[in-house]
């Protein structure tokens, strides 16, 4: 498929949800695709190179969030274990107002970040190196975000304890999921309780073209986080609440 036909068919296809990419807009997200598959050839980003498959699965997969959530009234966010910008950098360029914290455990990908960021002339994006339990202590990123976002990180029992920490009081934690989500939500019950964390809704819907099951999981943080989480690093994985 051309690269024409791509980019029409993703513009398009967002469009379909109230969202209208601007020419620089499709120009940033084309230059995107084009650094993801260079960097990719020097570390390992993503699995995903060809270009129909990385706007569908990446880059508007990443929007979805913006069909479920209302991004306008929201200031400050923050992506954790963004990897390769997933779903972060999409939603800033689609919503340049966003200030935008992206925590991520590998230094490569942070760099990867700072030069993405750079080429793309996005404002307000800050990248830390740091592990989520290690960063969700640090007094400057805790119980201060409007919306926190995950990313086919880890289950929902380990991923509450990484991400909630950094919502601030009555700010939402979307943690982005593919299949079904119930089971994860059944064991995630009392990480949401002890985290002060409210299940707000699921939304469930499915990719264009490959009919691809996805969950968004909204969480809202109903007071700050308990002093003694997140606990050390590697604890929340091996021994989830």
């Amino acid at each position: 498929m051309s690269q024409d036909i791509v980019v029409e068919q993703f513009s398009a296809r967002v469009r379909e949800h109230g969202l209208e990419l601007s020419s620089r807009q499709l120009e940033q997200f084309e230059i995107y695709y084009r650094e993801l598959v260079d960097w990719n050839e020097k570390m390992n980003l993503t699995a995903i190179t060809e270009r129909e498959q990385v706007y569908l699965k990446h880059f508007y997969d990443s929007l979805t969030l913006a069909f479920h959530v209302k991004l306008e009234p929201v200031s400050t966010m923050a992506d954790i274990g963004a990897g390769a910008g997933f779903p972060s950098i999409p939603l800033k360029i689609v919503f340049p107002h966003l200030k935008l914290t992206i925590v991520d455990s590998l230094n490569k990908r942070i760099h990867f970040l700072n030069h993405l960021a750079e080429q793309l002339g996005l404002q307000d994006v800050k990248a830390i190196h740091a592990r989520a339990e290690e960063a969700g202590r640090n007094k400057d990123l805790r119980d201060r975000f409007d919306l926190v976002t995950a990313r086919a990180v880890a289950r929902l029992s380990v991923l509450n304890e990484l991400c909630l920490p950094f919502v601030r009081p009555g700010g939402i934690f979307a943690a982005m999921k593919s299949a079904q989500t119930s089971d994860e939500l059944q064991e995630a019950k009392r990480s949401i309780v002890l985290l002060k964390g409210e299940l707000e809704t699921v939304h469930t819907f499915t990719l264009p073209v490959e009919e691809a099951e996805r969950n968004i999981v909204v969480l809202k943080k109903t007071d700050v986080t308990p002093p003694k989480y997140p606990r050390k690093p590697g604890t929340p994985g091996k021994e989830p609440l």
